[in-house]
């Protein structure tokens, strides 16, 4: 094959993939900012329960808190997951779309 042949269908083969990474990008920046937003949220709450073991008085609203934080502990890794399968999920229907 020529190298222009071989240049024309590198080209063609990267025209057809050119808006899968740019759905995909999109949904991952939509997943980091989730994934981002709980671990802030996660950051205050784990604060806040910090100050709150100061006084014996805050000490079941702190333990609440703490349950809370420990909980969105847990979402993280589901965020994650629930990420992976979505791509997957759209990467895996493309394929079907390209047979």
């Amino acid at each position: 094959m020529s190298k222009s042949k071989q240049q024309n269908s590198i080209n063609k083969s990267a025209d057809l993939n050119f808006n899968t990474p740019q759905r995909s990008e999109r949904l991952t920046m939509i997943y980091k900012a989730l994934y981002q937003l709980n671990d802030v949220v996660l950051g205050i709450i784990f604060l806040i329960g910090s100050f709150l073991f100061f006084s014996d008085t805050t000490v079941t609203i702190d333990t609440e808190l703490f349950v809370i934080g420990s909980i969105q502990m847990t979402v993280r890794p589901l965020i994650a997951l629930s990420h992976d399968l979505h791509l997957a999920h759209k990467y895996k229907k493309l394929e079907m779309y390209d047979q």
